[in-house]
């Protein structure tokens, strides 16, 4: 089973609620996860912390995902208990503060990770808030077991690709096409969430806006 799994939290030192912020209408977290729905998958799991299940639920529920509170800031632990829970095979690991996901290009780096067998995958050179990183169940628990860093815990993924002896790593530049890490679509500060605003605007009636090619197009466009 492949499972998106999308990590997010209620508190933020930069940009205080982000989570819950309107974009088009909607929360942050919300479009975040409506962007995930049009990547390929068999479940779609939001991983939350305990201070945010009441509040990210119903988001959750409208959205189509299901939803896990776990540790706050030992996210790999958070991750491996949804693993455990719904018996997953590959993560498709996501976070809650990039609502311009590029959802072709989250297939496809999915899709050579698994002809390749590679415990982890993700794509270099991609605009900043673009990707999603694809990786083995089997990594990430036991990562959990052997990682002790507190940055490896809580960003997930570094124990693997910092371990290329332990693990198959598959860290190719992206296509031509989505090659643009000049461009900023995450949502961290302020400044990033007025550019997210007007950035969602200017896409929401494109029927294609969730692939990348569209999403570097309307952000040059506006820059």
């Amino acid at each position: 089973m492949t499972a998106v799994i999308l990590q997010a939290r209620i508190d933020s030192s930069r940009l205080p609620g982000k989570a819950l912020l309107p974009l088009g209408g909607k929360p942050l977290l919300f479009r975040v996860m409506q962007a995930l729905n049009f990547i390929h998958a068999d479940l779609r799991v939001l991983a939350c912390t305990d201070d945010s299940f009441n509040e990210f639920k119903p988001l959750a529920e409208e959205a189509g995902f299901q939803i896990h509170a776990g540790p706050k800031d030992d996210v790999l632990e958070r991750y491996c208990q949804v693993i455990r829970k719904y018996s997953i095979e590959r993560v498709i690991r996501a976070t809650g503060d990039n609502p311009f996901v590029f959802s072709d290009a989250a297939s496809l780096i999915n899709y050579e990770a698994c002809a390749l067998n590679a415990a982890y995958a993700g794509y270099l050179e991609l605009p900043y808030g673009a990707g999603v990183e694809s990786v083995a169940a089997s990594a990430l628990l036991q990562a959990a077991q052997e990682a002790a860093l507190p940055y490896e815990r809580e960003h997930v993924c570094p124990f693997l690709y910092n371990h290329p002896e332990l693990f198959k790593i598959h860290r190719p530049s992206a296509p031509v096409m989505w090659n643009h890490s000049d461009i900023r679509l995450t949502v961290d500060t302020q400044e990033d969430y007025e550019m997210a605003v007007e950035l969602y605007s200017a896409l929401k009636d494109a029927q294609d806006r969730f692939c990348g090619e569209t999403i570097i197009k309307t952000f040059n466009g506006i820059n």
